[in-house]
């Protein structure tokens, strides 16, 4: 026989075999056993464990989707044995129960209905791995649903439609900002236009007044007078007054004036001719 010293770390458990039988298990430091008649035939470890598994099923509305499941798991200290001598391979149960799980739930949502149901998921694989892998002495601490991938046709779908989408909310956004413009500008054109009015029907109360007055004053200064003359008066003053304007517009070359003297009807028709001409 030889005695044999061997050192386990921390955070680690040997598994020590006599004649084949499991005999006992060496903790973290310095350990003996007697050789041939014993063995250090494994070890195992109490740290936390993560295992990746990718997952590939289709939704209720028949788009195919690739899962990515996380499952962070440790070893309980009081079920060694069964952690070493119930599973060949721990890894491989597993990964069988989360495909078990995500394709009996996936096929009951939507696609749209699989990324808000990633909790609900994730929890599903979390409870089905604990009642299993307990009674073999590992403990599943958390279950993740790291990333959910569609086909890739199914992504340029999706990302048309929303693009369409915000393109077609853009689009009316733009509409109403002209709408909300072309009111505003008819409203100012017809407040505008109101206000010119009302200038223009001062500007003319304003004349007749004027003329009005102009009358009285005349009629009751020369003697002698009709209406009529000073009627003629005026008239020919605006005439003067219009040819003057017309003359002196920059784009008049020529002015004619009719030479007429057979009274006020002819100056009348010069001055609406002169009107017209300016």
């Amino acid at each position: 026989m030889c005695l044999v010293c061997v050192t386990i770390s921390t955070a680690e458990v040997g598994i020590i075999e006599k004649f084949g039988k499991y005999s006992r298990n060496a903790q973290p430091g310095c350990n003996f056993y007697c050789a041939p008649m014993e063995q250090l035939v494994g070890r195992l470890s109490f740290r936390v464990q993560q295992l990746d598994v990718r997952v590939e099923t289709k939704t209720l509305d028949n788009v195919f989707v690739t899962a990515v499941v996380s499952v962070q798991y440790q070893i309980l200290r009081e079920k060694v044995y069964d952690a070493f001598y119930a599973l060949t391979n721990p890894t491989q149960q597993i990964t069988a129960h989360i495909y078990d799980v995500m394709r009996s739930q996936l096929p009951t949502l939507e696609l749209d209905a699989v990324f808000e149901a990633k909790e609900e998921l994730a929890l599903a694989v979390k409870n089905a791995l604990s009642a299993t892998m307990t009674g073999y002495g590992y403990q599943i601490l958390q279950a993740l649903i790291t990333d959910l991938e569609p086909d890739q046709r199914v992504k340029n779908a999706m990302n048309e439609i929303n693009s369409s989408k915000r393109l077609k909310f853009a689009v009316a956004e733009r509409a109403e900002g002209d709408k909300i413009l072309m009111v505003k500008s008819a409203e100012a054109e017809a407040e505008a236009k109101y206000l010119s009015g009302v200038g223009v029907a001062k500007q003319r109360k304003a004349i007749v007044d004027g003329l009005k007055t102009s009358i009285v004053d005349f009629s009751e200064g020369v003697h002698n007078t009709s209406s009529k003359d000073v009627m003629d008066l005026l008239l020919l003053t605006q005439y003067f007054d219009c040819l003057k304007d017309v003359g002196g517009a920059s784009n008049c070359k020529t002015t004619f004036v009719p030479s007429s003297r057979s009274g006020s009807d002819d100056m009348r028709n010069a001055l609406l001719q002169a009107n017209a001409a300016k």
